[in-house]
């Protein structure tokens, strides 16, 4: 492989938006904007839209879907009467 045709890959912060949660970690990404991490160092920052601390399956929050149910109530309603 050509080492002049690889990206860079650096430490880069994500931090999803609607949780408020950011991490540092290394990747090839890259970003005009920086943010200054704990550790006192400035780090490119991407903003993404959900991650583990923000997506229902995740959180614990994710709701199942009674299809079998809704299917049984729509017949009852709208269905056949004998």
């Amino acid at each position: 492989m050509q080492q002049d045709k690889q990206p860079e890959y650096g430490p880069v912060v994500f931090r999803d938006r609607s949780a408020g949660y950011a991490f540092l970690t290394r990747s090839t990404a890259t970003s005009d904007r920086t943010i200054e991490w704990d550790d006192g160092n400035t780090y490119p920052v991407i903003d993404v839209e959900i991650s583990s601390e923000s997506h229902p399956f995740y959180t614990g929050t994710a709701r199942t879907v009674d299809s079998e149910g809704r299917i049984a109530k729509f017949e009852r309603r709208f269905g056949e009467e004998s």
